[in-house]
């Protein structure tokens, strides 16, 4: 290998390795290569992608970018490491705690698992004002008031069931795709999971959206965002464990996922 590839690669290696550790001083670790929301709803059935890749008459939904997405993985040989270290993470780790905290009443876990999404409101909402989606906008800043308030700090979530006023999933990665930012290469960010280096790079400006960045030290927002997540996957029924069990090669699965995904989200 030329020497000039090989600083390029150890240039990109340590640029993802910056994002993760700075994502994970000011952005929630929210461990996506093993998050069951990371994958969901996103699976394609059995041969489905290699009718569509030899149909001539295919309509391109996603307007080209998945595909460039999914090519360009330079890094595969270090993002399978780094997905090595996140799947042992949460099998032997996390996924164990999470499983303890069971035992505190569910009702309680989903109210706190409401409270922690309620103070991703304001992400929300500038981040679709961002796109100049005025009626999302309104509807993410209404939700953060009446859950804020009637909802008790968003225990609950009165927006939802009385009005059924739904959060806009929308983050400031998907503000760089609506402009026309490349995804770039694929990354897996230690802890933080699947990514790429237009969303790894958002999550720098993206953590100081989130409230709890300006009002704990550093200790303390690592500790409640580690706690976030416990609590979060406490709820889950084991949806990665299912995914991943019968899959020949789950690096590739869940990367294919993830793009597919992240494409459709810039799409909408």
């Amino acid at each position: 290998m030329e020497p000039r590839l090989l600083r390029r690669l150890a240039s990109l290696l340590l640029s993802g390795l910056l994002v993760s550790l700075l994502a994970t001083a000011g952005a929630m670790p929210v461990l996506a290569a093993v998050a069951p929301s990371a994958v969901a709803g996103t699976l394609s059935g059995p041969g489905e992608d290699d009718f569509i890749a030899d149909d001539p008459f295919a309509e391109d939904l996603y307007n080209g970018e998945l595909d460039d997405a999914i090519l360009a993985d330079p890094l595969e040989p270090v993002n399978r490491a780094l997905f090595w270290f996140n799947d042992k993470s949460y099998f032997y780790l996390i996924k164990p705690v999470a499983r303890g905290f069971r035992l505190v009443p569910e009702p309680l876990r989903s109210g706190v698992d409401r409270m922690f999404d309620n103070l991703k409101a304001p992400l929300r909402a500038v981040s679709c004002l961002l796109q100049w989606r005025w009626r999302q906008t309104g509807v993410e800043l209404t939700r953060l008031l009446v859950n804020s308030t009637c909802g008790l700090a968003g225990f609950y979530d009165p927006a939802l069931n009385w009005w059924d006023l739904r959060k806009q999933d929308e983050d400031f990665g998907q503000v760089l795709g609506h402009y026309g930012v490349s995804g770039g290469c694929y990354l897996v960010l230690p802890l933080l999971g699947p990514s790429t280096l237009r969303d790894g790079l958002a999550l720098l400006p993206q953590s100081y959206a989130d409230p709890l960045y300006w009002m704990l030290h550093r200790d303390g927002l690592l500790g409640c965002r580690a706690g976030a997540l416990v609590n979060s996957l406490s709820l889950d029924a084991d949806t990665y464990e299912s995914l991943v069990r019968e899959q020949i090669d789950p690096y590739l699965f869940l990367r294919d996922a993830y793009l597919q995904r992240r494409a459709a989200q810039v799409r909408d």
